[in-house]
């Protein structure tokens, strides 16, 4: 009989038959992993993309260069204010405001003045190459002017300016930028010093029982709860019990409050988990009380982390929409509140709120809406990163 030489391999004692298809596996893991990764950062990078490119067009508003007549007949009937065959291409919220102008500024009046005018919604579509519906005498009116130079596409600070409208020329998005920052500020002053002291309590002072253990459970499971239910909530808590104003960012940021007392709590709890012992047993070996090694010692150390972890929440509750839209904040706001307690809408609810209106104008504003929101959420998150980076302690 031939014996079959045996090789290398075969001559190892060490040597596993399964090797070779183990790593066949493992190159498989590595490139499905990968993979994974790319498409992930190819969607965001055409999501981004689809976003700018459909938003950008929004930040440029077209007007047009026409004479303007301030006199008594402007202010009983302001559509007599422009020429006549103007009517059709000029937008006509900023015609209604002649008697306004006229009123701020006496000096205008019995004048006759070349003025930038903005211009029809869809005579912006039209300018803009996009899909418009522009009768044809008007845009002959329209490719004369930009003939002449009196057409053009500006700077829309109108977006940043005016809040929400019926005309989606003039539609803007101030009010609702404030009534997120008053919104975000109630959702702050109350859910930070609130969980921040439960976190401290919790880790720092409480027996570990049942009574702390049922506590924590609940605390965990309302961090994964839907946020509607928290509107739900909200509703039923704070306008039918407390009676306080509908669609009020008083309302809307303590059912965000509800919503991200959580988050802040159990990342409050890891920082201050993360400080050492040996910090908190230097401090009795000096004579410190509890309550001393505590305020002076643990929570100054773990407070970078509880600043992270508190930013990180408030930045996903900016981005909430259902718990508002059920206490009401998607109302129809054209002036910017000046107070907590007087009717407002949030960045997010606007972003909505357009996404459903009809005209074409309004699919590049939420997409600009879309832009401004991304840009703050992005800049709270790098904010987060920065103080975890500047005052990071490693043990």
């Amino acid at each position: 009989m031939i014996k079959r030489k045996k090789n290398k391999k075969e001559e190892n004692p060490f040597y596993d038959p399964s090797l070779k298809n183990r790593h066949k596996s493992s190159r498989r893991f590595k490139l499905f992993t990968l993979g994974s990764l790319v498409f992930s950062i190819a969607f965001l990078a055409f999501f981004l993309t689809d976003i700018v490119t459909k938003g950008s067009p929004a930040f440029k508003q077209a007007y047009l260069l026409v004479d303007v007549t301030y006199n008594e007949t402007s202010i009983k009937n302001y559509r007599k204010s422009i020429d006549r065959k103007y009517t059709g291409v000029v937008s006509r919220a900023w015609i209604r405001e002649v008697p306004n102008m006229i009123e701020k500024d006496p000096s205008l009046m019995g004048k006759t003045i070349s003025t930038w005018v903005l211009a029809d919604d869809q005579v912006d579509q039209y300018l803009k190459g996009h899909y418009y519906k522009l009768k044809r005498k008007d845009r002959i009116i329209v490719d004369d002017l930009k003939a002449e130079n009196k057409a053009q596409l500006q700077f829309n600070k109108l977006f940043f300016e005016n809040g929400d409208s019926k005309t989606p020329e003039y539609a803007g998005f101030k009010s609702a930028i404030i009534g997120s920052v008053l919104t975000l500020l109630i959702t702050m002053l109350v859910a930070f010093p609130i969980g921040v002291m439960t976190a401290i309590y919790l880790e720092e002072f409480a027996e570990d029982n049942k009574f702390t253990q049922i506590i924590e459970v609940n605390i965990n499971n309302l961090a994964a709860i839907p946020s509607i239910l928290f509107g739900l909530l909200g509703l039923a808590i704070f306008i039918s019990l407390f009676g306080l104003p509908r669609s009020s960012p008083l309302v809307g940021g303590l059912t965000l409050a509800l919503m991200t007392l959580p988050i802040i709590i159990v990342s409050a709890r890891a920082a201050l988990r993360s400080v050492p012992d040996s910090i908190r047993q230097a401090g009795y070996g000096l004579g410190l009380t509890k309550i001393q090694v505590t305020r002076d010692h643990v929570l100054p150390l773990a407070f970078p982390g509880i600043m992270t972890g508190s930013i990180i929440g408030l930045a996903q509750a900016m981005g909430e929409t259902a718990p508002l839209i059920i206490v009401g904040m998607i109302a129809f706001i054209p002036d910017a509140p000046s107070s907590v307690t007087q009717a407002a809408t949030v960045m997010p609810a606007q972003i909505f709120t357009w996404a459903g209106m009809p005209e074409r104008m309004y699919i590049e504003k939420t997409a600009a809406g879309i832009i401004v929101l991304l840009s703050v959420l992005i800049s709270l998150n790098t904010l987060a990163i920065y103080l975890r980076k500047k005052f990071e302690v490693k043990w």
